[in-house]
């Protein structure tokens, strides 16, 4: 199964953009510099009231879906 490995500091202020429906994705960049559009929805587990932040893996099938997102730290 195809992984990217990739750290995110998202500040609860650009997350706002989120909740206010005028964003609906997340752009990071991974550690192998590939860049990854990710749906913000997949990140609402993970926010805390300073957004964010941490290390992640983004695991997903050989047709590009999404099949799971984890923190690493």
């Amino acid at each position: 199964m195809p992984s990217l490995v990739f750290d995110i500091n998202l500040g609860a202020e650009s997350l706002q953009l989120v909740y206010q429906g005028r964003a609906n994705r997340i752009l990071v960049k991974s550690r192998d510099g590939r860049s990854i559009s990710v749906p913000a929805h997949h990140f609402r587990p993970f926010v805390s009231h300073s957004g964010v932040q941490g290390s992640f893996a983004l695991e997903f099938s050989s047709r590009g879906e999404l099949l799971s997102l984890r923190r690493l730290t």
